[in-house]
């Protein structure tokens, strides 16, 4: 019997367990996991990606395709990552990007918007005429204006329209310029009169010669919004309004002030009404009176006729000396009683004399001019509420009572001076004492939670998160656990063989009757077989390696 024993290595190279497992995996487990791997190693890169991708933020919104197509290739020149909002009418930068940006794209004069102001002034071409000249410094002119009115918060756009007129120093009467403004507003947003009269002089101050009433504004819904004063007021005026109301919660302020510090803050409540004259009454008197203190009145003019002259008077009566001398010359008074003529006035009144006297006196006269201002109170009417006084009795519970009526007719008393009270215009004050009903506010009912807007905020932000999260789980769970394990598992044991020559022997023995036992001296090649045997006990894995090579053709190692 001829026996080959195979030759061991007892010291061999040890594999990779991992590589050992992998090996012992079939060819569509091997695929499998090896997609595992790959989508596993995809969706960690792809969660650090997106954590680590930059914010963006609106660099600007609402240009102008002309605008918007230079910033663009400024920024692309810049190398600064950009992108679209939907519908084109932003533009985004990484958030750490923004201003910087900005400060680049303003120092290139960019955006320049949609409207050109004296910036049109640089480009003037050679042999342009003087209209053009003129037209270029319009439309100029125009541009500058509309973007100073853009600047407003409630204007969305604006539109002017220059009415400038060549001057000629040939005419007499020159025409004047004028302007005419569009705005469009921003939704929700309206101008009160002060801002539409803000415009009006705004542009014309920004033209020579202009009058503010030749500036027209109208809305993009056609209103006239620079109506004339002077024209027809529509409904009540806005300003009248303001000014009652501003006029009212100065009073009531001032109640409250008054009474605040005596009953306690939230235990007064006041309101005032105010009746508020806006005509403008312009009067002109004229009175004559006598004169005052009974006076002699003032001469203004006197005029004095005598006409006609008597015969000499001829001596008449007893010779003697009294009839000698000529007569004396008469005094009559103005007013009053005439003398008593003597023998001279019986002489004059003989002769044919006209006397004739005009005297003029002056008159008390009185020209009076009142023209009273608009916006004068003509009533005051005020409503005054007073909660009771509340206290702690012995048990500790809070109760009210009554305020006493001195002390509310003191308190009326200071409503009237604070108010200032006359009587005489038909003021009014009613100040009443009564206990404030003060109800629980009543409880909302706490939003359901999946209602609630800072949830919603959070479950957007930690959807992407838990998603990825979630199908890596699957993706290991699924694909890449199962190969794990079929890897870890150990292989199938090489069933024992009893006796290790029919392994190595080329024939097999035959059964006989046993030899006697006679002492042999122990060769080399039975101290490997014994080697090999031990070794098939103590390591059968290495040794179905061994088997298995052999099996399949490969070089022992």
């Amino acid at each position: 019997m001829s026996t080959t024993v195979a030759e061991l290595d007892m010291h061999p190279v040890p594999r990779s367990a991992l590589a050992d497992g992998f090996a012992r995996l079939d060819q569509g487990q091997k695929i499998k996991m090896a997609l595992g791997v790959l989508a596993l190693v995809g969706i960690i890169a792809a969660f650090f990606f997106m954590g680590r991708q930059a914010e963006w933020r609106v660099l600007y919104s609402n240009l102008s395709d002309r605008d918007g197509g230079a910033i663009v290739a400024q920024l692309s020149q810049m190398n600064v990552p950009y992108k679209h909002t939907e519908g084109g009418m932003a533009i985004m930068v990484p958030a750490d990007k923004v201003h910087d940006t900005r400060l680049r794209l303003a120092s290139q004069g960019l955006p320049k918007g949609s409207v050109a102001g004296f910036e049109l002034m640089e480009s003037n071409r050679f042999g342009m005429t003087q209209f053009q000249e003129r037209l270029t410094f319009q439309r100029g002119l125009e541009g500058e204006l509309t973007r100073s009115i853009q600047s407003l918060s409630s204007v969305q756009s604006a539109r002017i329209h220059l009415a400038l007129p060549n001057q000629n120093g040939f005419f007499r009467e020159q025409q004047k310029p004028s302007a005419s403004v569009l705005l469009t507003l921003h939704p929700g947003r309206v101008l009160d009169r002060a801002q539409v009269a803000g415009i009006v002089h705004l542009v014309a101050s920004s033209v020579p010669e202009m009058n503010p009433k030749a500036v027209s504004v109208v809305d993009d819904g056609g209103t006239l919004l620079s109506g004339s004063a002077e024209g027809p007021s529509q409904g009540a005026d806005t300003q009248k309004l303001q000014y009652v109301q501003q006029m009212e919660m100065i009073y009531t302020r001032r109640i409250l002030d008054m009474l605040e510090p005596l009953v306690g803050v939230g235990n007064v409540k006041a309101q005032v009404s105010a009746d508020v004259d806006f005509s403008l009454v312009e009067s002109t008197s004229e009175q004559h009176r006598p004169n005052q203190g009974g006076e002699p009145g003032t001469i203004r003019s006197q005029q004095t006729v005598e006409d006609g002259a008597g015969p000499t008077a001829q001596p008449a009566g007893v010779p003697g000396a009294v009839t000698n001398q000529p007569p004396a010359v008469g005094e009559a008074p103005i007013n009053g009683p005439a003398g008593q003529l003597g023998v001279a006035g019986a002489a004059e009144r003989a002769g044919a004399v006209r006397r004739e006297s005009v005297v003029n006196y002056e008159v008390d006269k009185t020209v009076k001019v009142v023209r009273e201002a608009s916006g004068q109170v003509r009533r005051l009417s005020a409503a005054v509420v007073i909660n009771h006084r509340t206290a702690l009795d012995r048990a500790g519970k809070e109760t009210s009572t009554p305020i006493p009526p001195e002390q509310l007719e003191q308190m009326t008393a200071l409503v009237r001076e604070t108010i200032g009270f006359n009587q005489g215009r038909g003021d009014s004050v009613n100040l009443v004492n009564v206990a404030f009903n003060v109800s629980a506010p009543a409880e909302e009912a706490p939003m359901a939670w999946w209602k609630q807007v800072d949830n919603h905020e959070l479950a957007r932000s930690m959807a992407w998160p838990l998603g990825m999260v979630m199908l890596g789980l699957l993706v290991v769970l699924g694909m890449v656990r199962p190969g794990l394990k079929l890897m870890r598992s150990p292989a199938t044991e090489v069933r024992k063989v009893q006796p290790l020559n029919a392994l190595v022997n080329e024939a097999p023995e035959r059964p006989g009757l046993p030899l006697p036992s006679t002492p042999q001296e122990v060769t080399a090649e039975q101290a490997r077989l014994s080697d090999a045997k031990r070794l098939a006990l103590e390591n059968p894995m290495a040794v179905a390696n061994i088997v298995k090579g052999w099996v399949n053709g490969e070089a022992p190692a």
